[in-house]
């Protein structure tokens, strides 16, 4: 008997013809160990102080008091990098996009009956994914210098690596009857895909591409802090400058341009379904 069948033994019943027979277990308790042990082991690692915490949790708020009321004057310096950060998200998520549908329909294992290709173009794609969008703007930033060209090849990598990722396993998913038909009529496979495939995937294509787009313009918005502009690099300054009252400022205009893309990209993603 092993130790968890000894401190956690199992119920047994006994039926009406005698048969004697096991309740079964529930691993709850097991689960619940483990995560304590595992939340012991992580809080000695990062030295994590709940008594800090406690004392010293309170100064969170001394910044968001700082931010109040904010600064209405510094609203006319916003518009400018608040549009670069715009322009950022939509062209980015749009290029990367776009860019993932070919990597999409080769690392698809009912399009490509080639595994090799199949396995490298997923490695190709799991690769990308890794890169954090701050690190591929900073490598940007080399390559094209400062400014909204090295945000928008930033959101552009994350958007093809996210899609891409989410397309293949959908194309996966399709019903291939249709696909199957085509080439039984003498279509390569690729004008296959496109008339039997692609118009099945569409529509959560669109969706998942909207949705990108809303986080970009968030992320869009802190990459100014590796010098990629938009809004990051002015929020960048008002916090080494103390400047809280217009950081405020700039963080309610954010917030009211990501609700309202929000809301369009859910309206426009409800049509879609």
């Amino acid at each position: 008997m092993s130790l968890y069948d000894r401190v956690f033994p199992p119920k047994k019943y006994t039926l009406p013809s005698g048969e004697i027979v096991e309740e079964k277990r529930s691993r709850l308790p097991l689960i619940l160990l483990l995560l304590v042990l595992i939340t012991a082991v992580s809080v000695k690692i990062t030295g994590f102080s709940f008594a800090v915490l406690v004392k010293n949790g309170s100064r969170f708020f001394d910044i968001l008091k700082a931010m109040v009321p904010p600064n209405t004057a510094y609203l006319s310096k916003i518009w400018g990098p608040l549009l670069d950060t715009i322009k950022m998200s939509l062209l980015g998520s749009f290029a990367g996009a776009v860019l993932a549908i070919p990597f999409a329909i080769l690392a698809a294992s009912n399009i490509v009956t080639n595994r090799f290709v199949v396995q490298v173009v997923r490695l190709f794609l799991s690769l990308v994914r890794t890169l954090p969008t701050l690190v591929c703007a900073l490598i940007a930033t080399y390559i094209f210098g400062l400014g909204t060209m090295a945000g928008t090849c930033a959101i552009g990598v994350f958007t093809f690596a996210y899609v891409g990722k989410q397309l293949f396993e959908i194309i996966e998913t399709v019903d291939m009857g249709p696909f199957e038909a085509m080439e039984a009529l003498g279509a390569t496979r690729l004008q296959a895909f496109v008339t039997a495939v692609f118009p099945q995937v569409l529509p959560t294509y669109l969706s998942v591409s909207l949705f990108c787009l809303e986080g970009n313009v968030r992320y869009a918005s802190i990459l100014g802090y590796v010098g990629a502009g938009g809004l990051g690099l002015i929020m960048n300054e008002k916090i080494g400058w103390r400047e809280y009252d217009s950081l405020g400022m700039i963080l309610i205009v954010l917030f009211v341009t990501v609700v309202v893309i929000e809301g369009i990209s859910h309206a426009i993603r409800k049509r879609l379904t």
